[in-house]
């Protein structure tokens, strides 16, 4: 292994270390992934032999996936693991490699953690499995986040979240307020509510990294640029500065509720109009459904608003994998079953119970499009989804190092929300606490 790879490796150790609070990362010194070739009767053979799968999600619906696919393969055991939400499992999944000890052979992995465990070697390579021939099952976005920046395929994806303005339509209609079609327009919308209801925002927002490079991504901005170990930063460009100017308005204005989103407050609001619009991914109706049930036929979906009038330019938020951590066993057993989730059979399953998918079939299918969302007083809400998920640009980057990067963003951006700091100063913050992590753990970073 390359000397700067074994140092980058210990540097990953501490970024796990202070990123997900493991008491160690444990790379993959004496390993390290390889390209290795598993056939397709490699895979029937498995499948044959059977054995046990342990899997490590939070995914809801993969608890009826794992139960069809033992009833295909009356040999294999699926043994589904919550190990926690996203950072949850990761420290959890991070300790479990340190310690060469209890890795799951697979893991569910949000896109924007997934070049964290590739580029320290910790997924297996899926080309050799055949998986890139898959590549055209898959929406643009997803697939982009699963090869991380690289030429390898590190999962497959399971889900997406492109991006729609979710919107009260009772409060929209009680005030007289159009459904805004650009930001500018939400600019004025966020006014004039709370001009006519001093108690009601447009939004939540105290800061939060994930929604920050949503948009960020969909304004055009690309901060990020990442080949291999060289890594270049810069919120300067004119992306940045679309987001920041309309953003920074809300901010000054006083516009936008000071409320943590997951919260009770948050519900709260959602439910009783205080709150009136989220600008997030398309897997958000069973959240409102299952947290908002009050509002049941007051909220309704429109596309995600543009920061040119007429443009059609959407982004992704959230969304996850299924990955083979490269210490996982029974890897072409594995391998099958991430194939069944979530590019066979399994879809299809997980649709039925709520899930949103990544495969661009399903997403331009009739029965999916048609499918009539009660919550939202009927509303065929999936094809303005569909619409989105096709209108995301599939070059966007997220850092080798994306984990921690967003456990600072309140330390630096976050201060626009409760300061006089501007959201201007605060990216520049970020970019910079950003770079000298980076290479203190041993990235080569421009700026």
């Amino acid at each position: 292994m390359p000397k700067h790879s074994r140092r980058l490796l210990r540097g990953i150790g501490l970024v796990c270390a202070l990123a997900l609070g493991a008491t160690a990362c444990g790379g993959s010194d004496d390993g390290g992934s390889s390209q290795k070739s598993v056939s397709e009767a490699d895979i029937q053979a498995a499948l044959e032999e059977g054995g046990t799968l342990t899997v490590w999600a939070w995914e809801p619906t993969l608890k009826q996936v794992a139960a069809d696919f033992e009833k295909k393969h009356p040999g294999v055991k699926v043994d589904l693991v919550n190990a926690g939400t996203n950072a949850d499992q990761y420290t959890a999944l991070q300790n479990a490699i340190s310690a060469k000890k209890g890795v799951p052979d697979i893991a569910q992995i949000e896109y924007y953690a997934m070049g964290q465990y590739a580029l320290t070697e910790q997924l297996t390579d899926l080309k050799g499995f055949g998986a890139e021939k898959l590549s055209a099952k898959f929406s643009p976005g997803p697939w982009n986040g699963v090869k991380a920046g690289g030429d390898g395929v590190y999962a497959l994806p399971m889900d997406s979240g492109p991006m729609a303005l979710f919107y009260n339509k009772k409060v929209f209609d009680k005030y007289d307020i159009k459904v805004p079609t650009t930001w500018a327009e939400y600019l004025d919308a966020a006014r004039d509510l709370h001009e006519a209801d001093p108690k009601a925002y447009i939004t939540a927002d105290t800061g939060d990294a994930g929604f920050a490079t949503s948009m960020l991504w969909q304004a055009g901005s690309r901060p990020y640029t990442v080949d291999g170990t060289k890594v270049r930063i810069d919120f300067s460009d004119q992306g940045a500065k679309r987001f920041t100017d309309t953003w920074q308005k809300l901010i000054d204005e006083k516009l936008l509720a000071p409320v943590t989103s997951w919260t009770d407050d948050w519900y709260k609001g959602l439910g009783d109009g205080t709150i009136a619009t989220l600008a997030t991914g398309a897997w958000m109706p069973a959240n409102l459904a299952s947290g908002v049930k009050d509002a049941a036929g007051d909220w309704r979906v429109a596309p995600l608003p543009q920061w040119t009038a007429g443009g059609g330019a959407s982004a992704e938020n959230g969304g996850s994998a299924l990955a083979l951590p490269e210490l996982g066993k029974n890897e072409a057993l594995a391998y099958a079953f991430v194939e069944y989730a979530n590019a066979g059979e399994g879809v299809q399953t997980r649709l039925d119970n709520g899930a949103f998918p990544a495969t661009t079939a399903d997403l331009q299918s009739t029965k999916f499009q048609d499918t009539a969302f009660p919550y939202f007083g009927g509303q065929k809400a999936n094809k303005i989804f569909a619409e989105s998920a096709a209108n995301v640009a599939d070059d966007w980057s997220y850092l080798p190092y994306q984990v921690y990067a967003n456990s600072i963003f309140n330390d630096t951006v976050g201060k626009a929300y409760v300061s006089d700091t501007t959201l201007t100063e605060g990216l520049k913050s970020w970019q910079e606490a950003s770079v000298k992590y980076g290479a203190e753990q041993g990235f080569t970073v421009e700026k």
